[in-house]
């Protein structure tokens, strides 16, 4: 008996000593970290902002960023519903509790006991307010203890209304939303208080995995998710079986918002993102800045349209890859039955109902649509969920009659798609091969099949699909640098890589007319002549033997002849003539980064990788004659609602008229400082008369169908053709477009193919209406005859020849007069045949 009654005092004394060292545990770290914890009476003032906002340079909206879809409510705004749903599906003890559960810490203890990290964490409403407010989102042990303080604080401090606006203002909800108003709207285009029980439950799932389980992007997980909530209300009492079996049968009615900005331009508004957050930090997301950007909505479109249009049309004459999905069921119900459980072990083991009642809820899921015998819910939801890509809208395969198809579309209900939209869909097997034209639809895809469809300008209706090429393209105002427009692939939806800023891709012939500049500024001639002929150079990995495009050579031929036909041998003798470096250092003045241009005469075939932006820059330089200018794109940062200035662009500017010492100029009613000039005015004269003759004479020609005299461009085609260039401009603007695939392999096509359409259709439009914009030619600037052959000017009394311009102090030497031959023949003379010797 006395054994027992000292084990029982011993187990007691064990039990007050471990509870007593639990409590000095909790004061040792109340006393350790409290000296480093955030004042939690912070959150009595704390302020949900403005979101960033980007605009055009006319005002129109291309950008929200950061809490724009938070929607912040009161307590009292909140239905009673969703508190209630919100407690069973997160924190069913919230009204009770101190703060802390020690249930739930004890279940965090043990995972990190026995995985060696904490999963569920045991976190309170309260505790996660203080995780999203005030402490970082890291899973460790040091940032627990953190929590559970500040949590005991926070109920000191704060009452539990409080604390709960706090936390449904605050979460993220996933689709963009960030508490609960937001999310109300995101999902179901209403405000909270008109929210029925099955939708707010469906809300108060979301925070446990707001990606996985919306109902948007994966509606059949989120059915079993809402449900499970559902169950665990009327276990607790929140609702009564009736409304618990209304609930858990009703439909998903959560439908993916349309966008609302004004102009399409995501890849320019990220790039403001970006810069409000390396200068302003996440205050970017929440203090009211406002980003008016260079971009001109009208061009912007433009440029947008041409690239989306061109990269289809090209994806078009490649073939067709097939369908993006097979075999998709159309109803719910036989969706639910292939539902991957993963991650829902806890609500599928709670009870077996929440499986039954998720299919019931699917079976209630059902729709029809017109023209479709029977439930196509899982095929609306599927639709409602896939993105739009540009003008390409996803579409299912309803059935296929010989050579029609008919598709079910998210917008526009069934369609029938006829011979004329399809017969274009053969099987593609590379970029240079592609099958035979199918024999009917049936060979192009079936019923259940995830493809694209679009509307023709005629309004018919034509099977498509996401290209396999991507592109980029950049409009620049030369005289100023600003940017115009920009387009960073074929669509941000479905790749957020903006190839016109971060893609380097080989230039290709694009680069070339800056070789022939730098030869001009340093004494050739538009006629000067350069050996087309084969060249051997010794290099790292063997002897490099560049050849031209067609494997011919022309021998003598004029600098002019070298650069319309891109002629690369002559090319690379000009460089080799000029020398690398002192070349190099000339290319500079373009913006070009001379330790990112490889030192060796490949620079002449364009083997710099060079950014879409970086070469519009160069070109901008070309087209203001000259001068400096450096690429930019925000024209002001204002801030709070009575938009003070933070700050506003002060770029140089080209200035043709100015004086060669003028500091500065009027211009758009602001002082702007003149920009450097780099070439001479004769000198960017000539260059570009000479890239006239691309469009007149060589790979440029398409140009011609816009009939205008004042553009000027240079295509470029890298090896293998797996960089298509055209880069173009007048005085008015500058256009450089970019085609090629992300994994850096053939496009099959050259610049003039897949590049120069893309860029024609754009200043085709941009440039409708305007007046023509092209340099005067320079005083000292004189067109003489020259001979074709040799370069050398001509005498008065010499027959032929061609007209030439050059710089009046630069001129060739004058080809020697000569006797026909048949003549000399004929009076017997073998005499010099020069006119000197006979007079």
């Amino acid at each position: 008996m006395k054994f027992f009654k000292r084990l029982l005092t011993s187990i007691l004394w064990l039990i007050v000593s471990l509870g007593l060292g639990c409590v000095l545990a909790i004061i040792g770290a109340g006393i350790y970290f409290a000296p480093g914890l955030p004042d939690v009476r912070q959150l009595q003032d704390f302020e949900l902002q403005t979101p960033l906002r980007v605009y055009t340079r006319d005002d129109k909206l291309i950008g929200e960023f950061g809490e724009q879809r938070r929607m912040p409510v009161s307590y009292d705004d909140i239905p009673q519903s969703y508190v209630d749903a919100l407690l069973a599906a997160e924190d069913a003890s919230f009204f009770e509790h101190p703060g802390i559960d020690p249930k739930g810490l004890a279940r965090a203890a043990m995972e990190l006991a026995t995985s060696g990290n904490i999963q569920s964490g045991g976190s309170t409403i309260t505790m996660q307010v203080a995780r999203n407010y005030l402490l970082t989102l890291d899973r460790t042990f040091t940032r627990k203890i953190r929590e559970i303080l500040l949590s005991l604080q926070m109920e000191q401090v704060l009452d539990k209304q409080e604390i709960l606006e706090l936390y449904v203002n605050k979460i993220y909800l996933g689709n963009a939303a960030y508490g609960i108003g937001a999310a109300a709207e995101g999902y179901y285009d209403k405000p909270l208080a008109e929210l029925d029980l099955p939708q707010l439950a469906m809300l108060a799932g979301l925070p446990k995995a707001p990606s996985a389980l919306n109902p948007l992007n994966n509606p059949e997980r989120s059915l079993i998710r809402r449900n499970w909530v559902l169950l665990r209300m009327r276990e607790l009492g929140f609702i009564d079986p009736i409304q618990y079996q209304a609930a858990v049968k009703a439909p998903i009615t959560a439908h993916r918002p349309r966008s609302q900005y004004e102009v399409n331009a995501p890849y320019i508004a990220e790039m403001a993102r970006q810069y409000a957050v390396e200068r302003f930090g996440d205050d970017a997301y929440t203090d009211n800045y406002q980003i008016k950007t260079t971009i001109d909505s009208r061009l912007q479109a433009s440029a947008r349209n041409a690239l989306v249009n061109g990269l289809i049309d090209y994806d078009t004459r490649h073939g067709w890859r097939g369908a993006e999905e097979t075999e998709i069921p159309s109803s719910l119900v036989e969706a639910q039955e292939h539902t991957d459980s993963q991650g829902l072990e806890e609500e599928l083991s709670e009870s077996p109902e929440v499986m039954e009642t998720a299919r019931q809820a699917a079976k209630s899921s059902e729709e029809s649509v017109e023209g479709i015998d029977g439930d196509v819910s899982n095929w609306v939801k599927v639709l409602d969920r896939t993105p739009r890509h540009g003008p390409l809208e996803p579409g299912i395969v309803v059935d296929t009659d010989g050579r029609q198809m008919r598709v079910l579309t998210r917008d526009d209900g069934v369609v029938t798609l006829g011979w004329d939209g399809l017969d274009w869909a053969r099987t593609y097997h590379s970029a240079e091969w592609r099958g035979e034209t199918p024999a009917n639809a049936e060979a192009i895809a079936q019923r259940g099949d995830l493809i694209r469809v679009m509307r023709t300008e005629e309004g018919d209706w034509r099977l498509s699909q996401v290209p396999s090429a991507q592109a980029a393209i950049v409009i620049m105002d030369p005289q100023t640098g600003a940017i115009r427009g920009l387009q960073g692939g074929f669509s941000f939806s479905s790749s957020k890589f903006n190839r016109a800023i971060q893609a380097q891709r080989q230039a290709g012939s694009i680069f070339k007319p800056f070789i022939y500049l730098a030869a001009l500024h340093n004494g050739m001639n538009a006629a000067t002549i350069i050996n087309d002929a084969p060249v051997v150079m010794s290099d790292v990995g063997g002897d490099w033997r560049p050849e031209n495009a067609e494997g011919e050579f022309r021998g003598p031929t004029r600098l002019r002849v070298g650069l319309y036909q891109s002629r690369n041998l002559v090319t690379i003798r000009v460089l080799q003539s000029l020398g690398l470096d002192n070349t190099l250092e000339f290319l500079t003045n373009f913006g070009f980064a001379k330790g990112r241009l490889p030192h060796g005469l490949s620079l002449a075939l364009g083997s710099a990788s060079l950014t879409p932006l970086e070469m519009a820059n160069a070109y901008a330089v070309l087209a203001n004659g000259g001068f400096k200018v450096v690429p930019w794109y925000i024209e002001s940062v204002t801030h709070g609602s009575k938009n003070e200035l933070v700050e506003e662009a002060n770029p140089v500017v080209a200035c043709r008229e100015c004086d060669p010492d003028q500091k500065t100029v009027a211009l758009d009613g602001k002082t702007r400082r003149i920009a450097e000039r780099v070439a001479s005015p004769e000198e960017m004269y000539i260059i570009r008369d000479m890239m006239r003759d691309v469009i007149e004479k060589g790979t440029g020609r398409g140009a011609l169908d816009l009939n205008r005299p004042d553009i000027v461009g240079k295509t470029g085609t890298t090896n293998d053709q797996r960089d298509a260039w055209f880069s173009g401009f007048n005085d008015d603007l500058v256009a450089t477009v970019w085609v090629g695939k992300d994994d850096n392999s053939t496009t099959g096509e050259y610049g003039s193919q897949a590049a120069l359409p893309i860029w024609k259709s754009f200043m085709g439009e941009a440039l409708q209406g305007q007046p023509e914009s092209m340099p005067s030619r320079p005083d000292d600037i004189v067109k003489v005859r020259i001979d074709p052959e040799t370069g050398l000017r001509l005498h008065n009394d010499q027959s032929g020849g061609i007209q030439e311009i050059f710089r009046e102090d630069n001129l060739p030497d004058y080809k020697p007069r000569s006797i026909q031959p048949e003549l000399e023949d004929s009076s017997g003379s073998q005499g010099t045949g020069t006119y000197d010797a006979i007079f």
